[in-house]
């Protein structure tokens, strides 16, 4: 089950049209058409507000179809406007409605080294906030690392966003198996959060990845 979320058009478009583009349910692909300028405020309070219940339909119907609803995990970048702004809202919108739910994200954390926009540290700061208070497990994966591992490990000179999508795909992949298969330790997102989490709003996680290989190493 995904919800796919944007303030512009173009990314669902890149979606619909790549390989998994059919994965997906037509209906479960929620986006505006002015998009949020890399700007917190435009994705939290403006642009992301006006699109937020729209979303919640798609969550409230998705939930509805679940037999024994674990928890949500959102993917999103606390460096924009859409990711870090709305999605933090989406966050806090989802926690008021299923607020015994478990609520896991995948925060692509901004670096100075790697930077697309001079606001960055302004939206990132605004966004975890947000994250200790409605957050219960945030897996930070950080931009600058993922560039260092592609240069050095997998000797790309010029990293492409598909190569280190492939490197966050891996390491999500690593950390939701012992959700997906049966196993003995952390087998559901609550238990994960019990051996995790000291205290509520500690809740921030490394992730790492081992043995690390490049796409082209596989073939």
């Amino acid at each position: 089950r995904a919800v796919l979320v944007d303030l512009e058009p173009g990314t669902m478009d890149a979606v619909r049209a790549g390989p998994f583009g059919q994965l997906f349910r037509p209906d479960n692909f929620v986006f505006g058409q002015s998009g949020a300028g890399n700007n917190w405020a435009k994705g939290h309070y403006t642009e992301g507000a006006e699109l937020v219940d729209q979303v919640l339909d798609v969550v409230r119907r998705e939930a509805e179809g679940c037999d024994c609803l674990q928890g949500f995990q959102i993917t999103h970048s606390l460096g924009g406007g859409t990711g870090a702004g709305m999605g933090t809202l989406l966050i806090s919108k989802i926690r008021e409605e299923f607020p015994d739910r478990m609520m896991a994200t995948f925060s692509v954390v901004p670096s100075p080294k790697v930077s697309d926009t001079v606001v960055e540290p302004y939206n990132a700061t605004l966004s975890v906030h947000q994250l200790v208070e409605n957050s219960d497990e945030t897996f930070c994966i950080d931009n600058e690392a993922l560039y260092d591992i592609c240069m050095r490990t997998l000797k790309l000179t010029h990293p492409s966003y598909g190569d280190l999508n492939h490197l966050v795909s891996a390491v999500m992949s690593g950390v939701t198996t012992c959700l997906r298969f049966p196993g003995q330790l952390n087998s559901d997102l609550r238990k994960l959060a019990v051996n995790m989490v000291p205290f509520p709003r500690l809740h921030f996680f490394m992730v790492g990845f081992s043995p690390l290989t490049s796409r082209g190493a596989h073939s």
